[in-house]
């Protein structure tokens, strides 16, 4: 009899200890924010990258103008060394990412690494005067303006997670200069 009370207390003990345990690790879960939204994107002012860039860039930038507020700028950059690469990269209204990319780069390389790997249709786009070639893909979509109406050898990608239908609003935004 004496061996079993021991074994009686041991047990008994483990069971507090475990209660113990997980008391402590509800509290913790309770005083832990659980913020399950979509983080609030800061929105970017590009001005003095895009004035930068049209400065530096041997074509014409383009950069949309008249878009609504819901549309929110959330990362910008300008690269010289690589292709004179230019990116600005939107947060839709609706959630959805979209950019505008141009470069000198060769136009099939660039237009693969812009658009993640849309490959081109047979639908073309007439947008602001210009004709876009439309690209699909997995992760993207895109609308391509190869080097025409004086965009001296750049190539102009606008891509992303958006619709057909943000991504012509976007193209139609466009103003190059």
């Amino acid at each position: 009899m004496a061996g079993t009370n021991g074994k009686q207390k041991t047990a008994r003990d483990m069971v507090l200890s475990l209660g113990v345990i997980v008391l402590a690790g509800l509290v913790m879960w309770l005083f832990i924010p659980h913020d399950d939204g979509e983080p609030d994107l800061k929105r970017v002012d590009y001005s003095v990258e895009l004035i930068t860039a049209r400065r530096a860039a041997p074509y014409p930038v383009a950069a949309p103008e008249g878009l609504s507020k819901d549309w929110k700028p959330t990362s910008v950059g300008y690269r010289g060394d690589d292709f004179d690469t230019w990116r600005l990269g939107y947060h839709a209204p609706d959630g959805e990412y979209v950019e505008i990319k141009q470069s000198t780069q060769k136009p099939s390389a660039f237009i693969d690494e812009a658009s993640q790997g849309a490959r081109r249709t047979e639908t073309t786009e007439e947008i602001g005067g210009r004709t876009w070639a439309r690209y699909t893909g997995g992760r993207y979509d895109a609308l391509v303006l190869h080097d025409t109406d004086g965009t001296k050898g750049a190539t102009t990608v606008v891509a992303g997670t958006g619709s057909f239908d943000q991504l012509k609003q976007m193209a139609a935004a466009l103003k190059l200069a």
